[in-house]
């Protein structure tokens, strides 16, 4: 479960959504490679983990490509990520509160 700071009776029902993430990537900390190259999003206790394709952006970001058009913006602690996990799969854990999803119109 995430924070969804939309309105109350919108809970249930489908949306575009934006995700914000208040957590950097943490290289060996909160980040780590994965051999399951499967993409995931789930609640483990009070984490939520994020399973993708993580993409450097080369200007102190990245971002988590989940598949199907879903994508995360990160930002990047010290020390960054090595440039040679450009692309490669991750798992990433965040604290609960840390995530938001946004509700928006196409």
């Amino acid at each position: 479960m995430v924070r969804w700071p939309g309105a109350p009776e919108d809970v249930e029902r489908g949306h575009h959504v934006e995700w914000t993430v208040e957590e950097d990537i943490a290289w060996a900390g909160n980040t780590r490679p994965t051999a399951d190259t499967t993409p995931a999003l789930h609640e483990d206790g009070d984490q939520i983990v994020l399973r993708g394709r993580l993409n450097l952006t080369g200007d102190g970001a990245a971002f988590l490509d989940l598949g199907s058009g879903t994508q995360i913006l990160f930002d990047l602690a010290d020390p960054p990520p090595p440039d040679e996990v450009h692309g490669t799969w991750v798992e990433i854990r965040v604290r609960r509160e840390s995530v938001s999803l946004w509700p928006y119109l196409v």
